[in-house]
């Protein structure tokens, strides 16, 4: 869309600005389309179009241009077709005002309505037959008739094309009032015996993009004889008549002559516009006399032009245009329209203050549109002339209202017509007080209550202030002052009618987020200036059961099995577990009571219906299952209650490895899909590998702290060990003997021990410096072999052939380790912890 804004200022005599702006907008834009930022082309912010109470005035009751207040900019509200608003003329613009209030102003605003290509060119008839001599000399003319665009400029009439053109061509030729006559020319004799009828197609082209056309059909039948066409005695007729003439009034007569003889000779004479409104109010008779058939008006069309064609009975033409003026007559008397005016002004209103604009309009053209306008006897107020046609009613004196409250305002504007014409209008004037009292609420504070999860929009309750003055003082206006609420501005919570003072809720609220906030309200009275009071308001959630409880605990997990362990040996009331839950609701909605909906064994176990502690009923036994499933429902006591539920798995057993194989079997039963099966694979190497190499660096490192240490015989299993023999062969070391020391451990550490031996030489490790090895050199008496040798412990014989023990030296740190196991309970234990 193609937007153009002019804006030109000037001062008025009243010293107010008032700018006229100019907009340029395409035909048949869709309603509530964008005309133009008024506000910022005029320099005024929106608060001043709100406080003025900004509005469009026109002087006809149509109305295809509004204006949004609230963004300050002018819409479409009516589709505008250019064609039925203006016709032919150009430019076509729509003019009105913008009229403000308090003080008094206006500004003029013009929109241009540019013509788009909405219009085919369309003929008045579909057809148009010919009967031609075939007689007729080369170069005879045809006058065809004209096709019709509403639109104007690119958009319309361009061309006319004729097809086939073998034996007739088109010739065209340009008109005073910019449309051009088409007439046929004959360039190619006819001959009947060939040819006696002949059809052609005329086509109408636009120039509009993109392009339209419109078509009509020539019917020609060829005759012998009629070699003369007629000829009109002047190409251009003019003529002129006065608006709102009689019907049948005589506007002109044309003539055209035929130098043929006989019927030949004869000519009729026929309007050619294919204009329904001209050939309406126009007739020609067989004379050539043209009457007035239908009311012209001056004010609705100035000037018409007529195509008048003279045929005779061979069908040859000749065309000629009448031109007629019409003349203006005083026929209508000045319309007085009230554009802005107010009910109302202060008793101290300063001298000149506007109290009214009217716009003056007579449609009568020189001295009987000229206009003069006076008001009636009154010393207070003077009318003056702001702009053409537009005037403003003032103050010329002090008012007082104790004097008159009320003042009778007459305006009388009379055109200069013979005779003159005059319309009249009244104002009624209310003289008010000053604003000397400010609005006073009926409470000192407001206090509310709103239950939470609430429509938005929904109404709370309603603030009332009164104003001790008159009318425009009186009238209060309720304002949501700027605060917060956590942080979060209080218009996001709540908004206050400015009419009412109804306070309404503007979303949901959460009593879970907030329980309740405080805010300000400002009661502001209409006068100049405004007088004002607030009042603080709070505003309390009432809590609604919308939230279900939440269990904590136990925690249900979607890929691990989780079970609480009962010993076969628990007695009755045996506390097995609690389940945890809580709810974000207050009061009685958070009260929770816990039910056992489901259970394997429905005697065997109970939950408290206040605390949730799940427990045995009667003595568990060994016929009682081991894999238990306990379904508890949470609810609260709320209208109506929200639950949740928690499986509960229990394990009846007293050792590990009759959990493991239960539910070994139960995770067995579950389906898990290839990927998840995969991930589970590869978890348990890596756990397992993580397993052994911390388990091996457990066992090394214990080995290195219990290599002093001695054995003694146990029950329990024991894991042998002998620390390696030290020496210093080169002797540097700091330890210059070999001590021998044998150790002793087992799983309870009360029975372990630790013997030192003698210092001896009997087994030691010797560095070969040729070879870089270790070699081991054995006296004639080993010290392993010497009963009496102190580093041998027996309590028994048999104790003796059970006791596995090594010696070693290690420069180097060699140790030798024999092999050993864990309990099967350990490893039971451990296998259960990975599964889980």
């Amino acid at each position: 869309m193609r937007r153009q804004v002019l804006v030109f200022l000037s001062v008025c005599c009243l010293g107010s600005v008032i700018g006229q702006v100019s907009y340029v907008i395409p035909e048949e834009m869709a309603k509530g389309s964008l005309v133009g930022n008024i506000a910022q082309d005029l320099g005024l912010d929106l608060k001043r179009l709100k406080s003025g109470k900004a509005r469009i005035y026109t002087r006809d009751s149509a109305q295809y241009i509004e204006l949004n207040r609230e963004r300050g900019v002018l819409l479409i509200k009516e589709k505008i077709d250019r064609e039925a608003l203006c016709r032919q003329t150009t430019p076509c613009a729509l003019h009105f005002q913008i009229t403000l209030e308090s003080p008094l102003e206006l500004f003029p605003v013009t929109v241009e309505i540019t013509d788009i290509n909405d219009n085919a060119p369309v003929f008045q008839k579909d057809e148009k037959r010919f009967e031609i001599s075939e007689s007729a000399i080369i170069g005879s003319k045809f006058m065809l008739e004209k096709a019709i665009d509403p639109d104007i400029g690119l958009n319309g009439l361009r061309d006319y094309t004729l097809k086939p053109s073998d034996n007739f061509m088109l010739k065209l030729h340009s008109e005073p009032d910019g449309s051009k006559k088409v007439e046929m020319i004959l360039q190619k004799p006819l001959d009947r015996e060939k040819q006696e009828h002949i059809s052609l197609v005329l086509t109408a082209e636009d120039g509009g993009e993109p392009q339209m056309s419109g078509t009509m059909q020539i019917h020609i039948t060829v005759l012998d004889a009629n070699d003369n066409a007629p000829v009109f005695n002047k190409p251009v007729y003019k003529a002129s008549i006065k608006e709102n003439s009689l019907k049948g009034t005589l506007v002109t007569k044309v003539s055209a002559s035929d130098a043929d003889k006989g019927s030949n000779g004869d000519v009729n004479y026929v309007i050619g516009n294919g204009m329904n409104t001209v050939s309406i109010l126009f007739v020609i008779n067989e004379e050539g006399e043209v009457t007035l058939n239908g009311p012209i008006d001056y004010e609705k069309e100035k000037i018409y032009h007529i195509d008048v064609e003279a045929i005779d009975q061979g069908g040859l033409s000749d065309s000629s245009k009448i031109i007629i003026d019409i003349i203006d007559e005083n026929d209508n008397s000045p319309i007085i329209n009230m554009i802005s005016k107010s009910g109302s002004i202060s008793e101290d209103s300063p001298l000149k203050t506007v109290i009214a604009l009217l716009s003056v309009d007579d449609p009568d053209s020189e001295t009987n549109g000229r206009l003069m306008c006076v008001i009636n006897q009154n010393s207070h107020f003077e009318i003056k002339s702001t702009s053409s046609n537009f005037y403003s009613i003032v103050t010329d004196s002090d008012l007082d209202r104790e004097r008159a409250s009320q003042y009778n305002i007459t305006v009388t504007c009379s055109d200069e017509g013979v005779p003159s014409l005059s319309s009249s209008v009244t104002l009624t004037l209310q003289i008010s007080d000053v604003n000397d009292n400010a609005p006073v609420f009926e409470r000192s504070s407001y206090e509310a209550y709103i239950v939470e999860n609430n429509t938005p929009g929904l109404s709370i309750f309603t603030v009332k202030a009164r104003d001790a003055d008159w009318n425009q003082n009186a009238r209060v206006s309720y304002i949501l002052e700027d605060s917060s609420v956590n942080g979060v501005p209080v218009s996001s919570y709540v908004s206050v009618s400015a009419d009412s003072g109804v306070i309404h809720a503007v979303r949901s609220l959460d009593y879970e987020q907030i329980k309740d906030f405080k805010f300000c309200v400002k009661a502001q009275d209409g006068g100049s200036p405004p007088l004002s009071s607030n009042v603080s308001v709070k505003v309390t959630i009432q809590d609604q059961n919308d939230n279900p409880p939440q269990v904590l605990y136990p925690v249900q997990t979607g890929g691990s099995l989780v079970a609480e362990i009962v010993p076969r040996s628990a007695d009755v009331s045996y506390l097995v577990t609690k389940v945890v839950a809580v709810d974000v609701d207050s009061g009685q909605n958070a009260w929770l009571s816990y039910k056992l909906q489901k259970a394997t064994d429905r005697a065997l176990f109970e939950v408290g219906l206040q605390n949730g502690e799940i427990r045995t009923i009667r003595q568990v036994t060994d016929k009682d299952a081991v894999k238990q499933r306990l379904t508890v429902i949470v609810e609260d006591n709320g209208q109506p209650s929200r639950s949740a539920t928690v499986i509960v798995n229990v394990a009846v057993a007293d050792s590990f490895p009759e959990v493991l194989s239960e539910f070994t079997d139960f995770t067995h039963d579950k389906e898990y899909n290839d990927n998840m099966t995969f991930y589970l694979v590869l978890a348990l190497a890596v756990v397992s590998f993580l397993f052994i190499t911390c388990l091996v660096v457990i066992i090394s490192v214990k080995i290195y702290r219990w290599r002093q240490a001695r054995f003694y015989h146990s029950n329990l299993p024991v894991i042998p060990y002998y620390p390696p023999r030290y020496s210093d062969t080169l002797g540097t070391g700091t330890l210059q003997h070999v001590y021998n020391y044998d150790t002793c451990r087992t799983t309870d550490s009360r029975k372990s021990d630790l013997k030192f031996g003698g210092p001896g030489t009997q087994n030691i490790l010797i560095m070969d410096p040729s070879s870089g090895t270790m070699q081991r050199i054995q006296s004639e008496k080993s010290i392993l072999d010497e009963p009496d040798s102190p580093l041998e412990f027996r309590e028994n014989e048999a104790d003796a052939e059970n006791t596995t023990r090594h010696t070693s030296s290690t420069t180097q740190g060699y140790i030798k380790l024999e092999p050993f196991s864990f309990p099967p309970d350990y490893i039971g234990h451990f296998i259960f912890v990975i599964l889980v």
